[in-house]
């Protein structure tokens, strides 16, 4: 098991999110974003048909595609006149690799950290 300061170590060891991380994680921390992200997990769609369940304009629906698209969650693509959109699920693969890091670590138990605080400073003349 590690211990509670090399958790620490390594932590403050750990890189820093690059620039793409940062706007991987921008992008997906909008729920609408999300959502079209959850839509596009089925199939690629059309610009209006990831539009439709939205109550919000198409323009606004694109300004959320263009952001997904820059952090490099979709592709799309002109087929005829209708523009389609596609997710790219590898753009995430930085992203659970970042993530992962963190699960290596066992979970502080901070009723166990309570108690050897408590060991720690309890009074000696207490224990007499």
């Amino acid at each position: 098991m590690v211990d509670d300061c090399e958790v620490f170590a390594l932590i403050r060891r750990m890189p820093a999110a690059a620039p793409d991380l940062d706007q991987l994680f921008a992008a997906l921390a909008d729920p609408t974003r999300r959502a079209i992200l959850t839509m596009l997990l089925e199939d690629d769609m059309a610009v209006s048909d990831v539009a439709a369940p939205f109550a919000m304009s198409l323009a606004a629906i694109s300004k959320h595609l263009g952001i997904l698209a820059d952090a490099g969650l979709i592709s799309q693509e002109r087929r005829g006149r209708l523009r389609w959109c596609k997710l790219e699920p590898g753009s995430l693969r930085a992203a659970t690799t970042w993530m992962q890091g963190f699960g290596q670590f066992d979970p502080i138990d901070l009723d166990d950290f309570e108690r050897f605080l408590e060991a720690e400073f309890a009074d000696p003349a207490s224990s007499l």
